[in-house]
């Protein structure tokens, strides 16, 4: 029974890390999300942890808003079958902060292929300081 609850509680956490990640990319808070879903930012907060799980229809309201369909929440869930391999924790937990975001959305915008080769040799070099 323990491990349901732990695979249950993995897939609140990882749908609401999905959909913090794209407010995040739409640039909206959690105030705005909250007032057009008729909540407070503190239960957006709630459910972003995955501490409180959000219900069928919120996640259907949730994605019209958003401006993704469902099933964007739940790519590369715990025990999803979709082909596609989990991305490492590392990447999720770095693609959940502003900074990793922002990024990672001004590298996709480099055009020139040496230029991001780079980019990616500073900052391992200075990830070794």
């Amino acid at each position: 029974m323990n491990m349901v609850k732990n695979i249950n509680r993995s897939v609140d956490e990882h749908v609401g890390s999905r959909a913090r990640m794209r407010r995040m990319m739409l640039g909206m808070s959690q105030e705005k999300l909250g007032d057009a879903l008729g909540l407070t930012f503190q239960q957006v907060q709630k459910y972003e942890k995955g501490m409180n799980r959000i219900s069928a229809s919120r996640l259907q309201h949730m994605s019209q808003i958003l401006q993704v369909p469902v099933p964007f929440f739940f790519e590369g869930a715990p025990g999803a079958t979709d082909g596609m391999p989990e991305p490492p924790s590392y990447v999720k937990d770095f693609l959940a902060t502003s900074e990793g975001l922002a990024l990672l959305k001004a590298f996709m915008r480099i055009e020139n292929a040496k230029l991001r080769r780079v980019i990616v040799r500073l900052v391992e070099d200075c990830a070794e300081l």
